[in-house]
Protein backbone atom coordinates (compact mmCIF):
# COMPACT_ATOMS: atom_id res chain seq x y z
CA UNK A 1 0.00 0.00 0.00
CA UNK A 2 2.87 2.30 0.68
CA UNK A 3 4.66 1.76 -2.84
CA UNK A 4 0.64 2.72 -4.27
CA UNK A 5 0.17 5.74 -2.18
CA UNK A 6 4.09 7.08 -3.34
CA UNK A 7 3.50 6.17 -6.52
CA UNK A 8 0.01 8.13 -6.64
CA UNK A 9 1.67 11.49 -4.85
CA UNK A 10 4.58 11.25 -7.67
CA UNK A 11 1.44 11.05 -10.42
CA UNK A 12 -0.19 14.00 -9.00
CA UNK A 13 2.85 16.08 -8.86
CA UNK A 14 3.75 14.99 -12.70
CA UNK A 15 1.10 17.35 -13.93
CA UNK A 16 2.17 20.07 -13.24
CA UNK A 17 5.83 19.42 -12.90
CA UNK A 18 8.37 20.85 -16.11
CA UNK A 19 9.87 17.68 -16.54
CA UNK A 20 6.67 15.33 -16.96
CA UNK A 21 5.68 16.79 -20.37
CA UNK A 22 9.00 15.17 -21.90
CA UNK A 23 10.58 18.42 -23.44
CA UNK A 24 13.40 18.09 -21.85
CA UNK A 25 15.90 20.85 -21.46
CA UNK A 26 16.48 24.14 -22.89
CA UNK A 27 19.50 23.93 -25.73
CA UNK A 28 20.78 27.55 -25.39
CA UNK A 29 22.27 27.52 -22.08
CA UNK A 30 24.89 24.49 -22.71
CA UNK A 31 25.43 26.41 -25.83
CA UNK A 32 26.04 29.68 -24.01
CA UNK A 33 28.55 27.90 -22.02
CA UNK A 34 30.69 26.56 -24.68
CA UNK A 35 30.74 29.43 -26.35
CA UNK A 36 32.04 31.17 -23.73
CA UNK A 37 34.86 27.95 -22.64
CA UNK A 38 35.64 28.29 -26.41
CA UNK A 39 36.20 32.39 -26.57
CA UNK A 40 37.74 31.78 -23.17
CA UNK A 41 40.44 29.45 -24.66
CA UNK A 42 40.49 30.80 -27.94
CA UNK A 43 41.87 34.35 -26.26
CA UNK A 44 44.65 32.87 -24.19
CA UNK A 45 48.49 33.51 -24.78
CA UNK A 46 50.00 31.94 -27.57
CA UNK A 47 52.14 30.32 -25.48
CA UNK A 48 49.83 28.25 -23.78
CA UNK A 49 47.93 26.96 -26.76
CA UNK A 50 47.73 23.04 -27.97
CA UNK A 51 47.81 24.45 -31.65
CA UNK A 52 47.74 27.03 -33.82
CA UNK A 53 45.17 29.22 -31.94
CA UNK A 54 41.89 28.33 -34.10
CA UNK A 55 42.35 24.91 -34.58
CA UNK A 56 41.00 23.28 -31.09
CA UNK A 57 38.33 26.44 -30.91
CA UNK A 58 36.98 25.22 -34.67
CA UNK A 59 36.85 21.62 -33.63
CA UNK A 60 34.71 22.85 -30.68
CA UNK A 61 32.55 24.65 -33.01
CA UNK A 62 32.04 21.97 -35.20
CA UNK A 63 31.13 19.14 -32.18
CA UNK A 64 28.71 22.14 -31.04
CA UNK A 65 26.88 22.31 -34.53
CA UNK A 66 26.87 18.45 -34.56
CA UNK A 67 24.73 18.36 -31.63
CA UNK A 68 22.50 21.43 -32.06
CA UNK A 69 21.60 20.02 -35.33
CA UNK A 70 19.61 16.91 -33.68
CA UNK A 71 18.29 19.20 -30.68
CA UNK A 72 18.34 22.67 -32.16
CA UNK A 73 15.97 24.07 -28.95
CA UNK A 74 14.91 21.28 -26.74
CA UNK A 75 17.39 18.51 -25.79
CA UNK A 76 14.77 15.40 -26.01
CA UNK A 77 16.03 13.16 -28.30
CA UNK A 78 20.07 11.43 -28.81
CA UNK A 79 21.57 8.42 -30.40
CA UNK A 80 24.62 6.70 -29.75
CA UNK A 81 26.80 8.96 -31.60
CA UNK A 82 25.04 12.03 -31.08
CA UNK A 83 25.98 11.46 -26.87
CA UNK A 84 29.02 10.50 -28.18
CA UNK A 85 29.68 13.91 -30.14
CA UNK A 86 28.28 15.78 -27.02
CA UNK A 87 30.25 13.80 -24.64
CA UNK A 88 32.94 14.90 -26.52
CA UNK A 89 32.50 18.28 -27.27
CA UNK A 90 33.04 18.56 -23.14
CA UNK A 91 36.08 16.06 -23.17
CA UNK A 92 37.70 17.83 -25.99
CA UNK A 93 36.77 21.78 -24.42
CA UNK A 94 38.57 19.51 -20.63
CA UNK A 95 41.67 18.26 -22.62
CA UNK A 96 42.16 21.19 -24.33
CA UNK A 97 42.26 23.56 -20.75
CA UNK A 98 43.79 21.13 -18.71
CA UNK A 99 47.19 21.40 -21.41
CA UNK A 100 46.64 25.27 -20.67
CA UNK A 101 46.68 24.63 -17.71
CA UNK A 102 50.16 22.52 -17.27
CA UNK A 103 51.98 25.01 -19.54
CA UNK A 104 50.32 27.96 -17.82
CA UNK A 105 52.07 26.57 -14.36
CA UNK A 106 55.13 26.21 -15.89
CA UNK A 107 55.02 29.66 -17.31
CA UNK A 108 54.05 30.91 -13.51
CA UNK A 109 57.40 29.67 -12.50
CA UNK A 110 59.66 30.65 -14.98
CA UNK A 111 58.41 33.96 -16.48
CA UNK A 112 59.99 37.16 -15.69
CA UNK A 113 58.05 39.77 -13.45
CA UNK A 114 56.99 42.07 -16.63
CA UNK A 115 55.56 38.98 -18.40
CA UNK A 116 53.22 37.99 -14.90
CA UNK A 117 50.07 40.15 -15.45
CA UNK A 118 49.42 38.47 -18.60
CA UNK A 119 49.84 35.45 -17.24
CA UNK A 120 47.54 36.64 -14.07
CA UNK A 121 44.69 37.38 -16.44
CA UNK A 122 45.13 34.11 -18.23
CA UNK A 123 45.32 31.86 -14.96
CA UNK A 124 41.18 33.06 -14.29
CA UNK A 125 40.71 32.12 -17.65
CA UNK A 126 41.57 28.97 -17.42
CA UNK A 127 40.02 28.40 -14.25
CA UNK A 128 36.55 29.87 -15.03
CA UNK A 129 36.88 27.28 -18.64
CA UNK A 130 37.87 24.36 -15.71
CA UNK A 131 34.39 25.16 -14.65
CA UNK A 132 32.82 24.89 -17.34
CA UNK A 133 34.39 22.09 -19.06
CA UNK A 134 33.59 19.69 -15.99
CA UNK A 135 30.07 21.00 -15.57
CA UNK A 136 29.72 19.75 -19.13
CA UNK A 137 31.10 16.82 -18.07
CA UNK A 138 28.94 16.59 -15.44
CA UNK A 139 25.65 17.23 -16.87
CA UNK A 140 26.44 14.71 -19.44
CA UNK A 141 27.09 11.28 -17.34
CA UNK A 142 24.95 11.92 -14.40
CA UNK A 143 21.96 9.50 -14.58
CA UNK A 144 22.74 9.33 -18.05
CA UNK A 145 22.92 12.42 -19.55
CA UNK A 146 20.42 15.14 -19.79
CA UNK A 147 17.70 13.37 -22.72
CA UNK A 148 17.76 10.13 -20.32
CA UNK A 149 17.07 12.02 -16.66
CA UNK A 150 13.68 14.33 -18.83
CA UNK A 151 13.00 11.73 -21.29
CA UNK A 152 13.00 8.40 -19.09
CA UNK A 153 11.51 6.90 -16.22
CA UNK A 154 13.09 6.96 -12.64
CA UNK A 155 13.45 3.00 -13.19
CA UNK A 156 15.22 3.61 -16.50
CA UNK A 157 17.59 5.82 -15.47
CA UNK A 158 21.27 4.98 -14.82
CA UNK A 159 22.64 5.06 -11.51
CA UNK A 160 23.14 8.29 -10.46
CA UNK A 161 26.94 9.48 -10.30
CA UNK A 162 26.09 12.58 -8.17
CA UNK A 163 23.39 12.97 -4.82
CA UNK A 164 22.13 16.28 -4.69
CA UNK A 165 20.44 17.93 -1.75
CA UNK A 166 17.03 17.78 -3.52
CA UNK A 167 17.08 13.86 -3.65
CA UNK A 168 17.22 13.54 0.29
CA UNK A 169 14.14 16.57 1.19
CA UNK A 170 11.20 14.09 1.12
CA UNK A 171 11.02 14.31 4.74
CA UNK A 172 11.73 17.92 5.67
CA UNK A 173 9.72 20.75 6.58
CA UNK A 174 6.69 21.25 4.01
CA UNK A 175 7.92 24.49 1.84
CA UNK A 176 11.46 22.74 1.75
CA UNK A 177 10.23 19.09 0.59
CA UNK A 178 7.53 20.73 -2.28
CA UNK A 179 10.59 20.44 -4.14
CA UNK A 180 12.63 17.65 -3.17
CA UNK A 181 13.18 14.55 -5.96
CA UNK A 182 10.26 12.46 -4.22
CA UNK A 183 7.77 14.52 -4.35
CA UNK A 184 7.90 17.08 -7.54
CA UNK A 185 9.58 14.43 -9.68
CA UNK A 186 12.62 17.05 -9.82
CA UNK A 187 16.08 16.27 -11.80
CA UNK A 188 18.94 18.40 -12.27
CA UNK A 189 19.51 20.79 -15.29
CA UNK A 190 23.10 22.27 -16.56
CA UNK A 191 22.86 24.83 -13.77
CA UNK A 192 23.53 22.40 -11.13
CA UNK A 193 26.14 20.67 -12.98
CA UNK A 194 27.76 24.12 -12.80
CA UNK A 195 27.14 24.87 -9.37
CA UNK A 196 28.62 21.81 -8.58
CA UNK A 197 31.87 22.58 -10.27
CA UNK A 198 31.91 26.05 -9.33
CA UNK A 199 31.99 24.81 -5.66
CA UNK A 200 34.41 21.98 -6.13
CA UNK A 201 36.88 24.39 -7.54
CA UNK A 202 36.61 27.10 -4.72
CA UNK A 203 36.00 25.24 -1.96
CA UNK A 204 38.71 22.00 -3.24
CA UNK A 205 36.07 19.58 -2.09
CA UNK A 206 32.26 18.39 -2.59
CA UNK A 207 29.92 20.64 -0.81
CA UNK A 208 26.15 20.33 -0.62
CA UNK A 209 26.10 17.46 -3.58
CA UNK A 210 28.08 14.15 -3.12
CA UNK A 211 29.76 12.13 -5.50
CA UNK A 212 28.51 8.50 -5.52
CA UNK A 213 30.57 6.61 -8.45
CA UNK A 214 34.03 6.05 -8.88
CA UNK A 215 34.58 8.31 -12.05
CA UNK A 216 32.33 10.93 -10.38
CA UNK A 217 35.27 10.79 -7.39
CA UNK A 218 37.97 10.81 -9.88
CA UNK A 219 36.70 13.99 -12.06
CA UNK A 220 36.11 15.74 -8.81
CA UNK A 221 39.65 14.86 -7.63
CA UNK A 222 41.26 16.04 -11.09
CA UNK A 223 39.12 19.74 -11.07
CA UNK A 224 40.04 20.27 -7.43
CA UNK A 225 44.00 19.13 -7.79
CA UNK A 226 44.02 21.49 -11.21
CA UNK A 227 41.89 24.62 -9.03
CA UNK A 228 44.20 24.23 -6.07
CA UNK A 229 47.63 24.10 -8.10
CA UNK A 230 46.09 27.17 -10.07
CA UNK A 231 45.02 29.01 -7.07
CA UNK A 232 48.41 28.86 -5.02
CA UNK A 233 50.79 29.55 -7.85
CA UNK A 234 48.87 32.25 -8.79
CA UNK A 235 48.85 33.57 -5.43
CA UNK A 236 52.62 33.07 -5.15
CA UNK A 237 53.34 34.50 -8.22
CA UNK A 238 51.18 37.46 -6.84
CA UNK A 239 52.69 38.02 -3.83
CA UNK A 240 56.26 38.05 -5.66
CA UNK A 241 55.03 40.55 -8.31
CA UNK A 242 53.97 42.93 -5.50
CA UNK A 243 57.13 42.12 -3.53
CA UNK A 244 59.94 42.62 -6.80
Amino acid sequence: MTRIGHSSRIGRSDRTHPRTDRRGEARLPAVVAVLVAIALYALLPEDLLLAPRFVVPALELLLLVAVIAVNPRRITRQTRLSRSVSLGMALVIAAANQVALGLLLHALLTVQAEQARELLIAAGQVWFTNIIAFGLIFWELDRGGPVARTQNDRERMQAADFRFSQDENDDAVTEVAVSASGRSDWVPTLIDYLYVSLTNSTAFSPTDTMPLSPRAKLLMSIESVAALLTSVLVIARAVGALQS
